[in-house]
């Protein structure tokens, strides 16, 4: 994205989640669109907001993961609706902020990861709850920030990746915990920043990706320093 508001893209395209009505490869950074404040990338589907709050997506779609009610692969930008500030990208599924708090989802859901209490795909966005400001979306798992500080996360959990103590899939929105003002999510791991600046990370950690030491694997939030 650049300052510009124009969209830029490159890399494999099998899928046509270049957005440039192919499927062909590129090589260097090739102009999608115009009129853009924020870009996501999933798998193999991407994601655009524009500046008037339209939310537009292309690429694969077998699972819904566009947001269009259709399963069709989308080789262009496609509008899904309107009244958006965030958006985020999972392995098959999509996240989404609105204006008024309200979040949004769709995909796959087989882990769970829409939050919407089932493990049904969606075609189309479908609403979670309210409440939020931030948003964060792994490979099967998903958090978001509310807007009191608490950090609520849900969806596949083999790896504690959700951070509640468990390894139980969570198909609605747990509560992780308090304090938060930024959080993201990695395929495995979900990591989260506290009012103090102090890092907070769960989940997978085979890598060390969480920080905090050895790696030891942790189903709740540690610390990983900051300050």
């Amino acid at each position: 994205l650049k300052s510009d508001g124009t969209v830029w893209s490159w890399g494999a395209n099998s899928w046509g989640q270049l957005g440039n009505a192919s499927t062909t490869a590129t090589y260097k950074p090739n102009q999608v669109g115009s009129g853009f404040s924020a870009i996501a990338a999933g798998w193999y589907h991407t994601l655009a907001l524009k500046t008037d709050g339209s939310l537009w997506a292309w690429g694969a779609n077998g699972t819904g993961q566009l947001g269009d009610d259709t399963i069709s692969p989308r080789l262009s930008p496609v509008q899904i609706g309107t009244g958006f500030t965030a958006v985020a990208g999972g392995d098959n599924f999509t996240l989404a902020l609105k204006a008024d708090g309200s979040l949004w989802s769709w995909g796959g859901n087989s882990g769970g990861q829409l939050g919407d209490g089932t493990n049904n795909t969606r075609f189309s966005p479908v609403k979670i709850g309210s409440g939020y400001r931030k948003i964060a979306a792994g490979y099967s798992h998903a958090a978001a920030l509310a807007e009191d500080g608490t950090l609520w996360a849900w969806g596949w959990n083999a790896e504690g990746q959700v951070g509640d103590g468990t390894r139980v899939q969570r198909n609605s929105p747990v509560s992780v915990g308090s304090g938060f003002v930024a959080i993201s999510a990695g395929d495995y791991h979900t990591s989260g920043v506290k009012t103090d600046g102090m890092v907070w990370t769960s989940s997978w950690n085979i890598s060390g990706q969480l920080g905090d030491g050895p790696p030891t694997q942790h189903t709740s939030p540690v610390s990983a320093g900051g300050g």
